[in-house]
């Protein structure tokens, strides 16, 4: 896909909605290869070189996501990085798997995520 001013306003406005579904604060969005470099180090440690590989990434700590709009080819595509992305951010601890792609299917599909609250 190609970014424009236009196509960079949508993306910000669904990670906004996803956000407040799935009860998390809205992370700071990179959307180029270029915005990833620029950040400071420490925001993008860990996959700051090698982010241009993949379609998304979540940097858990800064509370950023860069999603790669020029490797991904579709809206359907596109829409699943998203949800793809903040759902590792909503459930850090859940790696990839048949229970993260349930959540994500599940988010896709509008499924809201009431606040995570820790047991006494």
């Amino acid at each position: 896909m190609k970014l424009d001013p236009d196509l960079r306003l949508q993306i910000l406005e669904k990670v906004g909605i996803y956000s407040n579904r799935f009860s998390i604060s809205e992370p700071k969005v990179l959307l180029t290869s270029k915005e990833v470099l620029e950040a400071p180090n420490e925001l993008t440690k860990g996959r700051r070189t090698t982010a241009y590989k993949y379609y998304g990434v979540s940097y858990l700590q800064s509370n950023l996501i860069f999603i790669n709009v020029k490797k991904i080819s579709d809206e359907k595509t596109l829409e699943n990085t998203i949800v793809h992305e903040l759902i590792h951010m909503r459930f850090p601890y859940l790696g990839h798997g048949k229970r993260f792609n349930k959540l994500v299917r599940q988010g896709l599909r509008g499924k809201t995520f009431a606040l995570y609250q820790k047991r006494k």
